[in-house]
């Protein structure tokens, strides 16, 4: 109200000097001999006018210029009029307290875009835009080192992740998240994908998220085998041990009573004997198979890889599984191991006397290579690979289950156990086939 009145005050006094000056204009040219009153009048007028034209003029003029601030993202501007007692002060304060509001809230909204962008950024799981031409782009730091091989924008740059995975991501549809074979570091894995539709710029993107679940499935089918172990070596024990104990027994009264004077009593005699034998046999079975159920405690810690690895290769030539064996390994100088020490060496060496075993029964010039490198991911991979005979693909998943083996004193214990560990080191082990047509086991830690 104060600017009102103010304005109108201004407002009034222009108009009423511009009637007098008018007045006087006027009144000079209906008189003769007045030439240089009607020239003063005259410049009076136009000043007057002048005047009162910016004057009213003077609230469009900062309108405008508030509103080009606006247009323009400038919000640096100032009306304020601190010397100026005609109203146009208050109205400048306004503009100013408009300009302000809007530059706190640009800061508040970028503010904002940043905490949201970090957010996005920090994601743990892999989140890719595909916009409407196809067009793909990593969207944040987890997809950045999951796909970390990846350097193209289409679709079929991302084929070396897998065929199932490449497919999924160019599928338009939108539903619920399937689980996609994926592939990185070389090891396939399980990813769980899903994707959603966003609106951006006035068309529509897919965001698609990758999940890989791989280590919490090996998790829990590790923890049911534990589980199926447990019981049913708990079951069979309990009924093995009376037996056992009755069997030691009988034998004991056997040998007591047999003199070697009466044939049956000597026949009688071997096969309670025989069969206190394969009691024992069984019970230290079912023993051996009673630590799968016990999960390994880990001890990390950070340790050179060239020097672990020398003590590893003198421990192996030093058995005799490594005669006739030629031994290769490749260490990088200065690579670094976080696990412990203890559990992967016992991993890697079982590890290689079964590679230098399958090398010796089948290859002329037996030969078992240990590889460790660094990958493009930042992870570790340590292969061990042989000349042997391989493994059938039928049965690479299935050496690794308890029970399981292909050798004629196999126990099925080796192998299940070394996965144990590696998975408790939430790290990776499958089985493929070598370059020399052998089997080769790659760890990923």
């Amino acid at each position: 109200m104060d600017f009102r009145r103010r304005f109108v005050v201004g407002l009034a006094w222009r108009v009423a000097l511009l009637l007098v000056t008018a007045f006087g204009l006027a009144t000079a040219l209906g008189t003769e001999g007045l030439g240089a009153a009607r020239l003063v009048a005259a410049f009076l007028c136009a000043g007057v006018v002048i005047s009162l034209w910016r004057y009213i003029q003077r609230t469009n003029f900062e309108l405008a210029r508030f509103i080009e601030s606006i247009r323009f993202g400038d919000f640096s501007q100032n009306f304020s009029h601190s010397n100026d007692d005609s109203g146009f002060r208050e109205i400048g304060l306004a503009l100013d307290e408009g300009i302000k509001k809007l530059r706190e809230e640009r800061h508040r909204l970028a503010d904002a875009n940043r905490f949201y962008e970090a957010v996005l950024d920090d994601a743990p799981t892999a989140l890719l835009v595909i916009d409407s031409e196809g067009r793909v782009d990593l969207g944040n730091k987890a997809a950045r080192r999951l796909l970390i091989r990846h350097q193209g924008v289409r679709l079929d740059d991302f084929q070396e992740y897998g065929d199932a995975f490449a497919k999924s991501l160019g599928e338009t549809s939108v539903g619920r998240p399937r689980l996609v074979p994926l592939i990185t570091d070389g090891v396939p894995q399980t990813a769980m994908v899903s994707a959603a539709v966003v609106h951006r710029l006035g068309g529509l993107m897919r965001v698609v998220a990758v999940q890989p679940i791989q280590g919490e499935l090996n998790a829990v089918e590790i923890a049911a085998q534990s589980d199926l172990v447990r019981v049913l070596t708990h079951e069979i024990m309990n009924s093995m041990t009376p037996v056992t104990s009755l069997a030691n027994t009988a034998a004991q009264i056997m040998a007591e009573i047999d003199t070697g004077e009466d044939k049956e009593i000597a026949n009688a005699r071997a096969a309670v004997e025989t069969l206190a034998r394969r009691a024992d046999g069984v019970m230290h079975f079912v023993e051996s198979y009673r630590q799968i159920s016990r999960a390994p405690e880990i001890r990390r810690k950070l340790f050179d890889a060239s020097a672990w690895a020398s003590e590893l290769e003198a421990l192996f030539k030093a058995s005799g599984a490594a005669d006739g064996v030629k031994f290769t390994l490749s260490v990088p100088a200065g690579l670094s191991l976080d696990a412990d020490p203890d559990l992967l060496f016992q991993v890697l060496i079982n590890l290689l006397r079964n590679a230098a075993e399958a090398a010796i029964s089948s290859a002329r010039k037996p030969a078992v290579s240990l590889t460790f490198e660094r990958t493009n991911s930042g992870r570790n991979r340590i292969e061990v690979a042989d000349n042997g005979p391989g493994v059938p693909d039928s049965l690479r998943q299935d050496v690794f289950l308890p029970f399981f083996t292909t050798k004629q004193k196999g126990t099925g214990v080796g192998l299940s156990l070394a996965r144990q560990v590696i998975l408790a080191h939430r790290g990776s082990i499958d089985l493929a086939a070598s370059p020399s047509g052998g089997a080769l086991f790659r760890i990923i830690l």
